[in-house]
């Protein structure tokens, strides 16, 4: 295992009713906050005004950055910045699922600086100090409600790049998974998708002595293949949408990254068919995950896959290693397709004119990945996807 320091620092407060927490953890911090939350879903639900009934009774003011986007936009950050600066806001205050706490955080982290936020997202610029971020999650998938990380999408460039800081992890998060009822089965689905994928790019990894961190990993991917269509055809199950919630705070609050530290690839390429076609993410996840798995089987890494078809799958492992792995693959596919995702980009509406850019646009976010890859592969496992 490699060295680490162990020091999440996100309060999380869990459960039914876990809102009612919001206002004195919020007043420790500041007296005046941006509320930021995208579409109306969260009025018609309640959570609003459980949210601004918190605020009131604690005399914290407010101002309020709404319509934020699923793929969240650079001209959010932007006009959030405007109103911390304007209203002399010292806190931000995310009402959402990922996109909307992901926006959250730039928009804090974007406040001190005195250029253009974008500036930052692209590394031109280095981020001078963050105001206190909160999340009341109402969508599990990405557990930006417990990383530092936000990911911005830039629709002039056609740009979706990640933005990571220490102090971009929330403060404090608020997770109720009775604010998850309302999701739809498309968005469940795509968000199980999206944690999955989260477990799946630390578990495939060189670092092969990270034993405790790769049996949880397997068991936060079971849990997932046990909730997720539950969660799915059941909405109102508080068990399923319980465990999936805190299922996506685990799988990327770098609890299972410590020792490992992998470098991510799946994503770098999903990020591109969101930048350019505004899909959603766990959806393009879903489809490029089991050709991904396809692509890098090979002697080095049967193993590995020998090891997630037994300790995930529960698949019989005393046959040739390679159809053991190409069974858990297969299922890997199954079970998306029984989540009712789609399973192919064309089924999203992608064709093959930008391929070539977006490849070249992944190839250049990749690293020291469980296995390396150039434009080539990116664009060959692109093109096994339709």
């Amino acid at each position: 295992m490699k060295d680490f320091i162990y020091d999440i620092g996100t309060e999380i407060y869990f459960g039914k009713g876990a809102v009612n927490n919001l206002g004195a953890a919020v007043k420790k911090h500041s007296a005046k906050v941006l509320l930021c939350y995208g579409g109306g879903s969260i009025k018609k639900l309640g959570i609003y005004d459980a949210v601004v009934n918190q605020l009131k009774a604690n005399n914290i003011e407010w101002q309020e950055l709404s319509g934020i986007e699923p793929n969240p936009r650079v001209t959010s950050v932007r006009e959030g910045v405007r109103l911390c600066r304007e209203h002399g806001l010292t806190a931000v205050l995310a009402v959402g699922g990922g996109s909307t706490i992901d926006c959250a955080k730039a928009v804090a982290a974007a406040v001190s600086y005195d250029g253009d936020p974008w500036d930052l997202v692209a590394k031109k610029a280095d981020i001078v100090s963050v105001l206190p971020v909160f999340s009341v999650l109402t969508l599990s998938a990405t557990g930006s409600e417990m990383d530092p990380t936000a990911v911005i999408s830039n629709m002039d460039t056609n740009d979706k790049i990640g933005l990571k800081h220490p102090d971009m992890r929330p403060v404090a998060s608020f997770l109720d998974p009775e604010y998850t009822y309302s999701v739809s089965k498309y968005q469940t689905a795509s968000g199980t998708a999206d944690i999955m994928s989260h477990i799946f790019e630390i578990y495939f990894s060189t670092v092969k002595s990270a034993y405790i961190a790769d049996r949880m990993a397997e068991a936060m991917l079971k849990t997932c293949i046990h909730y997720g269509v539950t969660a799915v055809n059941e909405p109102e199950n508080y068990e399923a949408r319980a465990n999936l919630m805190w299922c996506s705070s685990l799988a990327i609050n770098n609890l299972l990254t410590y020792g490992k530290g992998t470098p991510w690839s799946v994503h770098s390429m999903e990020h591109q068919l969101s930048a350019y076609y505004d899909i959603t993410h766990g959806v393009g996840l879903a489809i490029l995950t089991p050709s991904w798995m396809r692509y890098v089987l090979r002697d080095e890494t049967v193993d590995k896959f020998v090891e997630y078809a037994k300790n995930v799958w529960d698949i019989d492992c005393d046959g040739d290693k390679f159809a053991t792995a190409n069974k858990a693959i297969d299922k890997t596919e199954e079970y998306f397709k029984a989540l009712g995702l789609p399973s192919t980009l064309r089924e999203v509406g992608i064709d093959e004119s930008k391929l070539e850019i977006m490849a070249e646009k992944a190839s250049r976010t990749l690293g020291s990945v469980f296995v390396p890859l150039n434009k080539d592969d990116v664009l060959n496992i692109y093109k096994m996807c339709f």
